[in-house]
């Protein structure tokens, strides 16, 4: 299993503010899943960074079992 945790407008987007989520192999693949299940998220996550373990990831990035997966949408701000 993964946790996927969303933050800002991400989280208004998914409705949670986390889910648990069945292990997949790439942030891509993660990426198209959560997007079937909450399609709010469609307009959200093309502009948001994604970090895997608190590193950041891109879509081939690789998805180990457990992983936590936090969506962070840009901050305003300085």
């Amino acid at each position: 299993m993964l946790r996927v945790r969303y933050w800002a407008g991400a989280r208004a987007a998914a409705g949670v503010e986390s889910e648990q989520v069945e292990a997949l192999p790439s942030v891509a693949a993660l990426t198209e899943r959560i997007v079937a299940g909450r399609p709010a998220l469609a307009e959200v996550l093309p502009v948001c960074s994604v970090l895997v373990d608190g590193l950041a990831a891109s879509g081939d990035t690789p998805l180990p079992p457990g992983a936590l997966v936090e969506v962070l949408p840009p901050f305003a701000g300085g």
